[in-house]
């Protein structure tokens, strides 16, 4: 502390110097969004879909773009623009292959071989209804080509596997620039590229938003309560020049922002507002008393700054406990906000402290400003707890059954469509698919043939037609699609082209028969369902977004069939996709979040027991935090939240703070013991020097959360209201809980 007080403009000429550089590198900052950011790392099912991948590609490179009619598809005009559109979209980037209504065909078996019907005779709109008539009946391209009131069309785009933001982007604006160059206003789109499009403009949006808002909330408090201009300034300096050197610091490292990057600028400006608040407030107060600046600074730090850096270090330890998760997108936000806040602490420390050095005292202390009556009211409080200290205990126990009964209620069943901005474009289309079509979430079962069999047997093909129609008895499952499906088609194309024998072939020769036909006229599309060595097939579905519990229900359903109903000496079936993988990784957030806690908790106590070297006021300081751990689960619970990947940073905010509250009260509690003070007289200093910090730093903490209410981002809104409510129940924890339990246990 002497070298900053001697070299304080040297301080800040360097911090200053770093913050040119942060600067320039902040303008590099590169945002990523990929649901694989959500798949569980180390899982066998993650590994068994990686090399699924190697042989069948990716089940989430698709683009649907959906082109709705005034009444009807079926008008002339539309047909021959959208059939133009349609053929000329295999020219669009980064796509591999194309598909429509209007560009497939059914299959007939003719005398001079196969030959090639339209589904939908665009040139003769005679034939229109007899047309849809046979769509209906067919019930092969409803929900999957065309809705079944036959209101809209659909092209399917296959792209290039791994699609990134550029590359979306580049995609997404040729489809646009063609949709209305071929006059189509009413469209919808569905896919990676538009995913990652939306939430990528989501997140930088939100980005700004919560750096703005959080920021203007911060002033306003600050104005309030010190009435000081400089100390404004101070502090947003502080602050500000912190988020700067983090961000440029996540630049440098080529660190990508995620979904919860706008969560960011929140934690660095409250936590760093918290910390330069607690050192503010004691240095100010010790410049009141008459004490020298210099030597007010070297007591605040030694009284104060072990405090903030503990709870620098807590906090940082409560986001470090996400690293626990098996989700890349949760474990690297834990990590990178763990860095931010010992970035926060050090630029307060350092930058902060040196600067109330360089500025005149008089520019500090506000003359009209006085502690008095937050003294009155934090020593009223102080009384209250020792007046009715049984019935405090017994409200606490009271508020945690409440609780442990609220925790009961917490449910897993999360939708997608809870990840999209409410009202937006990529929302609105999202449930014009699910609704009209098949929706988006993957389901792929894995086939492997057992030796000597091979997936192009007919013995195994019955065991594939049987998970098959299983799927299809399923409201949720559609558009199931297996190898068999091309032997349908042909057997349907040998019978005049009748609905009633789209089914497999029931004698093996006709089956074979079919099979070098299919090598023939659709070698490349059956490569799409089986490998090179005949070993390996795939079943691909959607399933509708019906929330996760319900999905759930129909894995189970479907597991229960295949180890009961297939013969497993012949072919053995595993569900696999990108949708198993998330829905896997929502049952993952309660075990990692559990273990994370856990570990924390246990790092803390450590940390702790080192401070203040006390067993009793070890657990002094841990009982009331764990209220509100409780308290933020309980409201999952009582409001019906899903409990999913995102919303479970809430604890690990909540742990990482809450108990800073603690810390800074028995640190100063322990300074007064210290000192001989009795133990009522120390809990007096104590409300009277601490307690006004606290409430300051807490009312900063949760009108800085409570920004996230103006999210467009549900998982952000929820977080927001989460940790701004429990934050304020920890304050009131600390300030009436802790003074009794501190008479009763020590």
């Amino acid at each position: 502390m002497q070298k900053i007080i001697g070299h304080k403009k040297t301080v800040v000429a360097i911090f200053l110097l770093f913050a040119v550089s942060a600067s320039f590198l902040v303008g590099n900052l590169k945002f990523s969004f990929d649901f694989s950011q959500f798949f569980p790392e180390g899982d066998e099912d993650l590994v068994f879909y990686q090399e699924f991948m190697e042989d069948f590609g990716t089940d989430d490179n698709f683009l649907l773009i959906a082109i709705e009619n005034d009444s009807t598809v079926f008008k002339r005009e539309f047909l021959e623009a959208f059939h133009e559109f349609s053929t000329e979209a295999k020219n669009l980037p980064y796509v591999t292959s194309n598909q429509s209504i209007t560009t497939l065909s059914y299959p007939l078996k003719s005398p001079l071989g196969y030959t090639k019907l339209p589904i939908i005779h665009r040139d003769d709109p005679s034939r229109y209804s007899k047309d849809w008539k046979k769509i209906k009946e067919d019930n092969l391209f409803i929900n999957l080509f065309i809705d079944n009131k036959g209101s809209s069309l659909v092209v399917t785009l296959e792209t290039i596997d791994g699609l990134n933001y550029e590359q979306s982007k580049e995609l997404l604006d040729e489809v646009r620039k063609r949709l209305d160059l071929a006059g189509f206003n009413n469209y919808h789109l569905l896919g990676r590229a538009f995913f990652y499009e939306a939430l990528i403009e989501m997140q930088k949006r939100e980005l700004i938003t919560t750096t703005i808002a959080s920021t203007f909330l911060i002033i306003l408090i600050l104005f309030i309560v010190y009435r000081s201009i400089a100390i404004v300034l101070i502090t947003l300096a502080s602050i500000l020049l912190a988020l700067l050197l983090f961000m440029g610091l996540l630049s440098a490292l080529s660190i990508e922002l995620t979904v919860l990057a706008a969560f960011y600028p929140i934690l660095l400006l409250i936590v760093g507002t918290s910390d330069v608040i607690h050192i503010m407030d004691d240095f100010l107060g010790k410049l009141k008393k008459g004490i020298e600046k210099n030597h007010a600074i070297i007591l605040t730090i030694k009284e104060v700054g072990t405090s903030t850096l503990l709870t620098s270090v807590t906090t940082s330890i409560g986001f470090a406990s996400l690293l626990t998760s098996k989700s890349s997108s949760v474990s690297g936000f834990g990590l990178n906000a763990s860095i931010g806040v010992m970035v926060a602490f050090i630029t307060v420390i350092c930058f902060t402290c040196a600067l109330l050095l360089i500025i005149d005292q008089k520019h500090l202390i506000h003359s009209k400003r006085s502690g008095q009556k937050w003294n009155t009211k934090l020593l009223t409080t102080n009384n209250f707890t020792k007046k009715y200290a049984k019935s405090i205990l017994i409200g606490s126990l009271i508020f945690g059954g409440v609780c442990a009964f609220g925790i009961t209620k917490i449910n897993t069943n999360y939708q997608i469509k809870n990840s999209f901005p409410k009202n937006s474009t990529i929302a609105n289309d999202f449930d014009f698919f699910q609704q009209n079509y098949a929706g988006f979430r993957p389901l792929e079962i894995a086939v492997t043939s057992v030796k000597p069999y091979k997936v192009t047997d007919f013995e195994v093909s019955k065991e594939i037609e049987k998970v098959v129609q299983e799927m299809a008895m399923h409201s949720e499952i559609r558009n199931v699609q297996s190898v068999n499906t091309f032997y349908k088609g042909l057997h349907k194309a040998n019978h005049l082209n009748s609905s009633t024998y789209f089914t497999l072939p029931t004698g093996e020769s006709t089956f074979k028969k079919y099979q070098k036909e299919i090598s023939k006229i659709a070698r490349k599309p059956l490569e799409k369902f089986v490998n090179k060595d005949e070993d390996k097939s795939r079943i691909s579905s959607k399933v509708l977004d019906v929330g996760l519990d319900s999905i759930t229900k129909v894995y189970q359903n479907l597991q229960s069939f295949i180890s009961n109903e297939t013969n497993a000496d012949i072919a053995q079936f595993r569900l696999t996709g990108t949708g198993i993988l998330l829905d896997k990784n929502s049952f993952y957030v309660r075990e990692s979040l559990i273990s994370g806690l856990l570990m924390g908790a246990v790092l803390v106590a450590l940390i702790m027991a080192l401070l203040f070297k006390n067993f009793k006021l070890l657990v002094i300081a841990l009982l009331p935090n764990i209220f509100p751990l409780l308290f933020a689960a309980a409201l999952l619970g009582y409001m019906n939240i899903p409990l999913e990947a995102t919303i479970s940073v809430v604890f690990a905010i909540v742990f990482g703070i809450a108990v800073d509250d603690t810390i800074h009260f028995l640190g100063r509690y322990k300074v007064g013991i210290n000192q001989g003070l009795s133990k009522e007289e120390a809990l007096e200093i104590t409300f009277a020097e601490t307690g006004r910090a606290l409430i300051i730093t807490t009312l900063a903490l949760f009108f800085g959360f409570l920004v996230l209410l103006f999210s467009v981002h549900a998982p952000s809104m929820t977080i927001g209201l989460l940790v701004s409510v429990t934050l304020l129940a920890a304050l009131f924890l600390d300030l009436l809980l802790l003074p009794v339990l501190i008479r009763k246990l020590l």
